[in-house]
């Protein structure tokens, strides 16, 4: 008998309400049984890994396996974000996946050259954000080997 598969914790960061709910559906969508936190800007991702304020309870705030992260956002943009993620002993393990709407060389390079795993320009079809999701559950939870 097949082992049940392990659900993983996605923390996304993303200020588009859209854009949450689409990565939520397509994981539904492919039976992928992963916790998908999400926070709408970089201010709450960091209290959210540091359990700060409202995500202070480990059970409603568990530690991410991975990390999806819009660049650009309000308060704390992605970019901010992602350096001060990247700076931090304590979460730099943790793979970020760079998911925003800027093509830019620029954004492109600035994520790599700061920690990001990888950089993804977001899907502009319904049927593109399923077969992403799909795409990164494989890689990320199947294929990869993770820290623990």
């Amino acid at each position: 008998m097949d082992a049940l598969p392990r659900s993983f914790t996605i923390l996304m960061a993303d200020d588009d309400d859209e854009d949450c709910l689409l990565v939520r559906d397509a994981l539904a969508l492919n039976v992928i049984p992963h916790d998908l936190r999400t926070v709408p800007d970089g201010v709450e991702l960091l209290d959210y890994l540091d359990r700060r304020g409202k995500y202070e309870d480990r059970r409603q705030s568990p530690r991410p396996d991975l990390i999806l992260l819009d660049l650009n956002m309000p308060r704390k943009d992605g970019r901010e974000a992602l350096g001060e993620l990247k700076a931090d002993r304590r979460w730099r393990q943790i793979p970020v996946v760079v998911l925003t709407t800027s093509t830019s060389d620029d954004d492109i390079s600035f994520s790599y050259r700061s920690g990001a795993s990888s950089y993804i320009a977001k899907p502009s079809t319904y049927q593109a954000w399923v077969e992403l999701v799909g795409t990164l559950h494989k890689y990320w939870f199947e294929l990869a080997r993770l820290p623990t």
